[in-house]
């Protein structure tokens, strides 16, 4: 999608809104190695390969990597993944949910967070170093 589809859009200029910026929580900050073990059978996350390993570690080593951003703004990892989301040219929007207000609002700063080139490169170098 970012190699192929997302320049397509932005060159023949369709816009493109994405869905869970946030991988489903994953990338919030609030998910661990060990929450993901003790979810439930029937949650449907149990079965997804991003909330399993190998996946799972490699995930959450992003979260960590969210997390060094987030702090220098007083922010969460979450809200990094969504404004890292948004900055890219060719996304015109994104679906993002929320369970309370607490979470509504820190999907509503992240709209606000401006990320520098910087650490959009430490970002992007993360995945081009962790992601096939």
């Amino acid at each position: 999608m970012e190699e192929d589809i997302l320049p397509y859009c932005l060159r023949e200029n369709i816009g493109v809104i994405v869905y869970s910026p946030m991988a489903s929580g994953l990338l919030t900050g609030a998910m661990t190695a060990e929450r993901a073990a003790k979810l439930p059978k029937d949650d449907w996350r149990k079965s997804d390969a991003e909330f399993n390993e190998p996946k799972l570690s490699r995930n959450l080593a992003l979260v960590e990597r969210l997390r060094e951003i987030a702090k220098r703004h007083g922010r969460s990892p979450g809200e990094v993944a969504i404004a890292w989301t948004l900055r890219n040219p060719a996304v015109t929007g994104a679906i993002v949910g929320a369970r309370n207000a607490r979470q509504a609002e820190g999907v509503m700063r992240a709209g606000e967070l401006r990320l520098s080139d910087k650490e959009v490169n430490e970002i992007e170098e993360w995945f081009e170093e962790n992601v096939a």
